[in-house]
């Protein structure tokens, strides 16, 4: 089938009458025909230099599968896929791409020498990263048919996958228009398109992107090597390094979520680009079986509880930051005051420490480098009038992390063996400049904080600060009722520091989650730049993962800060460093927790603890008693004394507003000075002293219990 034919039925009947501004055009536009052009070229060249392989090397080579079982195969013909269908129909029906050696590798790829076979489905964390970029690829290629779209980047996030493309400074795409383009992915997906893999040289990279400012700037800044890889995926032509599903009919069900614009922030110019967010499944009826989560998940968004129970808000003149209302501030103080107790119960000291750093902390600490274009710098008032060009005053940043401070403080005078491990938490603002785009509530800000701590220790220490943190986190967790998962997390390219270094590393982490006892996966690649790291997938209530608390270990700041005590030998001695938060950030934390109790809270963390309610007028007096004996107590305590609503509807306004007890106090309760109590799951708990139910909520808000209305 020709280009153009090919271009024509894939164009929707009745886009223009849907009235959308769409840079949507009867032909393809020269770049397209000329870029596919080139890889049809070049993919046929690939595939007579690889038939040519495959005579030259026939040979067998023997491939090892899970559960110990070996098979034959023939170097450069055998794929994965073929070993898969002669497992089972439905391991060949199911896997998305194979491992090969522990690396990614695309089933329809042949094997070139003995290896060990593993194959990746849907139902792994790997296999939906898999599925989920090659869903990207698809909603690349609707996006330049549809919209003329210059691709920029198209990654696969934790649940689903997103794609970057530019349509020039003025244009936008909106929410209009996602459904067309949808439209257009689900008819690519239909057409099975299979993906191509081709690897080409970097001069055949720059001349398949010739049209594309974005693409030959990532070639330039990320292609080190020889030679790279692309993908075709029917007119769709796009630098990756793969691996990608066989074709585009594995995918059963795609829908797209959400439009919003992003920042290109690679070197050059900045460009807005445009943004289109989307999900995809094997099946339609996993894809429907998400849209029922979704719809329970919506009801349960911590901005939609936010705003209904004026917890915090958010204001364009402050963008990434929060508003906490007095509410929210409760239950943000009670996580925090959680941590605190714990810091006390663990051997932790709280510092505070300075928001404000010359930009040469940050060099020296190796986060410059590494991290320069998520900080908000700044030139000091005046720098320009009192520091002449020939020179410069320091540039200032804001801390995005507590570590380099904690360094300094450290090293700020001698120390000795005997002050370690030396345990530093911090709960200071910090600063991370956030693309606009990927701002998200609670869960995606600029300024935030962290239950942020960090031990030095001696490194026969290490192994025992390790299991503490993971006991920490256990503790913790088990209060406020989340399930996790630990994932050890190793060496990524461009690492800091002795290969030797971060083997010793990564073995006293592995020994830790060994004697821990909790499953964990290993994550390759994925630590970061200055040491390895554990990292905790929790569970919500709704069973959605969410990455939260970490525990890091650093051999390198303490190097670059050239840190030492006296050992126990009178000698100097470098110490270890522990990065380690369990919350992470308190502000994603308490979203996370709104979403899973639904706005419900555990009496502990609630800002609405008690409805004092009076039956009549005359008992007004005695329920304001009351509302104060609470609030004395350090509790919440409010009054509906609305005389034009009867005693049942302020019960049931208290109810519905998740007030987890409601003291309802009439002519009775007032003469014997008790209560009536009722949940808000309306449960009647009888009659009790005002003395002895405020006694009982203090009991049972500071052993944080998850069921108080329960056990009463």
């Amino acid at each position: 089938m020709g280009l153009c034919q090919r271009w024509r039925r894939l164009r929707l009947p009745g886009l223009q009458a849907c009235g959308l501004h769409t840079a949507a055009v009867p032909s393809p536009p020269h770049w397209l025909v000329e870029r596919l052009g080139l890889f049809e070229e070049l993919w046929a060249a690939q595939v007579k230099r690889l038939k040519s392989m495959a005579q030259k090397e026939h040979r067998t080579i023997r491939i090892s599968l899970p559960g110990g079982q070996n098979v034959e195969a023939v170097a450069w013909n055998t794929t994965p896929y073929q070993l898969a269908q002669q497992i089972s129909s439905t391991l060949a029906h199911t896997a998305v791409a194979a491992q090969v050696n522990g690396e990614p590798y695309d089933l329809e790829r042949p094997l070139e020498t003995d290896s060990d076979l593993r194959f990746l489905t849907f139902d792994s964390a790997e296999g939906k990263a898999v599925f989920w970029h090659s869903s990207t690829h698809v909603l690349g290629a609707a996006a330049e048919q549809l919209l003329g779209a210059i691709l920029c980047r198209g990654p696969s996030t934790e649940c689903g996958f997103y794609h970057d493309f530019f349509l020039g400074k003025e244009r936008t795409i909106r929410g209009s228009e996602l459904p067309v383009l949808e439209r257009i992915c689900q008819e690519l997906a239909a057409a099975a398109q299979p993906f191509r893999r081709l690897e080409v040289s970097k001069d055949q990279l720059c001349r398949l992107f010739k049209d594309n400012p974005f693409k030959l700037r990532l070639i330039e800044e990320k292609v080190t090597g020889p030679t790279a890889t692309v993908y075709g995926c029917g007119m769709l032509v796009d630098l990756c390094r793969g691996p990608h599903l066989r074709h585009t009919g594995q995918i059963g069900g795609l829908k797209l979520l959400t439009n919003s614009s992003s920042l290109w922030r690679s070197s050059g110019t900045p460009e807005t680009l445009q943004r289109v967010s989307g999900v995809s499944f094997p099946t339609a009826e996993e894809l429907r079986a998400w849209e029922e989560r979704r719809e329970e998940a919506e009801l349960r968004d911590h901005r939609r509880i936010g705003k209904e129970q004026e917890l915090f808000f958010f204001h364009e003149l402050s963008p990434g930051s929060c508003f906490f209302l007095p509410r929210g501030t409760r239950v943000y103080n009670a996580l925090v005051s959680f941590i605190r107790a714990e810091y006390t119960r663990r051997g932790f000291s709280e510092v505070k420490t300075p928001t404000l750093f010359s930009t040469k902390l940050w060099e020296l600490s190796g986060h410059w480098q590494h991290y320069q274009e998520d900080m908000f710098a700044l030139q000091p008032p005046g720098s320009q009038r009192d520091h002449p060009a020939s020179h410069p005053t320091d540039t200032l940043a804001l801390k995005p992390m507590n570590c380099p401070a904690h360094c300094l403080m450290f090293a700020h005078r001698p120390r000795s063996w005997r002050e370690l491990p030396l345990r530093l938490a911090d709960f200071g603002a910090l600063h991370r400049a956030e693309a606009s785009g990927s701002l998200g509530g609670l869960t995606r800000l600029r300024c935030f904080q962290q239950d942020d701590a960090h031990i030095f220790c001696a490194p026969d220490q290490l192994a025992a600060e390790i299991r503490g943190s993971l006991d920490f986190l256990r503790a913790v967790y088990a209060v406020l009722g989340f399930s996790f998962r630990l994932a050890l997390s190793t060496r990524p390219p461009g690492f800091l520091g002795e290969p030797c270094l971060w083997d010793q590393a990564e073995q006293v982490l592995q020994q830790a989650l060994e004697e821990f006892g909790e499953p964990w996966d290993l994550s390759p690649g994925d630590g970061a730049f200055y040491g390895p790291k554990i990292d905790v997938h929790l569970r919500d209530a709704l069973g959605r993962p969410h990455q939260c608390g970490t525990i890091q270990l650093d051999f390198q700041l303490p190097l670059r800060f050239d840190l030492q005590y006296k050992g126990q030998a009178g000698t100097l001695e470098r110490p270890v460093l522990i990065h380690r938060a369990v919350l992470g950030s308190v502000e994603r934390m308490l979203g996370v927790l709104a979403e899973s109790c639904a706005g419900k809270w555990p009496l502990w963390l609630s800002p609405f603890q008690v409805m004092v309610i009076p039956v009549a007028t005359e008992q007004e007096e005695y329920a304001r008693e009351a509302q104060q004996s609470l609030q004395a107590a350090g509790l919440v305590g409010d009054l509906d004394a609305d005389a034009t609503l009867t005693l049942s509807r302020r019960v049931r306004r208290a109810q519905l507003a998740k007030y987890n007890f409601q003291f309802v106090v009439g002519q009775k309760e007032q003469s014997k000075r008790t209560v009536n109590i009722r949940t808000r799951d309306n449960r009647r708990l009888g009659e009790r002293g005002l003395t002895e139910a405020v006694g009982r909520l203090l009991e049972l808000q500071s052993t944080r219990v998850p069921n108080a209305e329960e056990i009463f």
